[in-house]
Order: C-alpha cells, then structure tokens, then sequence
C-alpha cells in the first residue's frame, strides 16, 4: 500500500511541475509570438521601423514576405524580409485597442458630479 501512495505522490509533483513550466515558461512565449505576428502583419508602406540587425528605416514598398526600407541620409534601398522586423515606431489609429487597465483588485472612485441647487 505505501508504494502504490509513493508513486501517486510523484504523478502530482510531475503534474503540478508541468503546470508550474507552462504558465511559466510556454504561455508567455506564445502571447509575445502572438503580438509580434500581429506587428509584422499591421506593417503599412511609409512606416518606420527597426530590423532585428539594428537597422532603421522607412517602409517604401512590400511584398508578401518581404519590404524594401530606405535607410539613412544616402537613402540606400535594402530589402528585408518581414521575419526582421522587430519594432514598428508609426503608431496607426485604426490598430490600436483599449485596453483595461489593470487595478490592483480594487475600482477607482466614480466622481461625484455637484448638486445643482
């Protein structure tokens, strides 16, 4: 009986191990993919971006997998493929969404609007 409760007690650690290595480790990965995917895909021709190489530059033409950026004072044209990209400094209106800030657990006060007498 007791090596049948030993082998259960190794079962719920190795469970709850692998949890603790999701939450941990593979569910943030995936959420930082997920937004980097939806950055590389909201690109848009005259955007000014930073490649994974260090290099800034304005988006001047795309393709399906790749965009040309136009970079420094001499306006040198270099083609980059859109796996690169990794910041985007042009902020668009229509991409952007409101999200609810986080509040500690507890909701701000709604203000009191005055009495008229």
């Amino acid at each position: 009986m007791e090596g049948s409760s030993s082998i259960l007690v190794i079962i719920v650690y190795v469970v709850i191990i692998g949890a603790a290595m999701y939450f941990i480790l593979i569910r943030p990965q995936r959420k930082k993919q997920k937004a980097e995917a939806k950055m590389r895909d909201n690109v848009q021709v005259g955007d000014e971006i930073l490649t994974i190489g260090g290099i800034y530059g304005k988006i001047i033409a795309m393709k399906e997998e790749s965009f040309i950026i136009e970079s420094g004072p001499d306006r040198a044209k270099i083609r980059v493929a859109k796996w690169a990209l990794q910041q985007n400094f042009t902020v668009h209106e229509d991409i952007q969404e409101d999200k609810p800030v986080k509040r500690f657990g507890w909701k701000k006060k709604k203000e009191e609007e005055p009495v008229e007498k």
